[in-house]
């Protein structure tokens, strides 16, 4: 059986010293650095930031050509104003916004914006799935 969870994270950066002070300007400081590597430790995950080309060697594909597919991260809040506190957060530490959080057709309210190095992230409340205390998500019946 493939186990059902995710460990790790990683997003190839262009600068790794930038993505290191973005993610640490939204709080999230690095719990280890190796050589051309920082990791942060989420809540029962870890989020590493790789060179781009260090990471494209890694997999053992063409420099600059390691993504194979659309991928966005997500983060949920229980509020809308958190929401909206986290996405401003996001903007000061140097995120460019792709859609403004508002109200979405399927009751909950999220916005998008891309880190320095262009990952997606979509910040959202949904009504439909309580978040524990620790801001993990369990989704209701599983």
């Amino acid at each position: 059986m493939f186990p059902r969870a995710i460990t790790l994270v990683t997003l190839g950066v262009a600068d790794l010293g930038r993505a290191r002070a973005f993610y640490a300007a939204l709080g999230w400081e690095a719990a280890q650095v190796s050589e051309g590597v920082v990791f942060i430790q989420l809540a029962g995950q870890v989020l590493a930031l790789f060179g781009i080309d260090a990471l494209a060697d890694d997999m053992k594909a063409e420099p600059g050509t390691p993504g194979r597919g659309a991928v966005t991260l997500a983060r949920n809040f229980a509020s809308r104003e958190a929401v909206d506190a986290a996405f401003a957060l996001a903007l000061s530490a140097g995120a460019t916004a792709l859609k403004r959080p508002d109200p979405v057709f399927w009751g909950g309210y999220s916005g998008y914006f891309a880190d320095p190095d262009g990952h997606v992230w979509e910040l959202a409340m949904n009504p439909f799935w309580p978040l524990a205390e620790n801001g993990t998500l369990t989704l209701p019946g599983a």
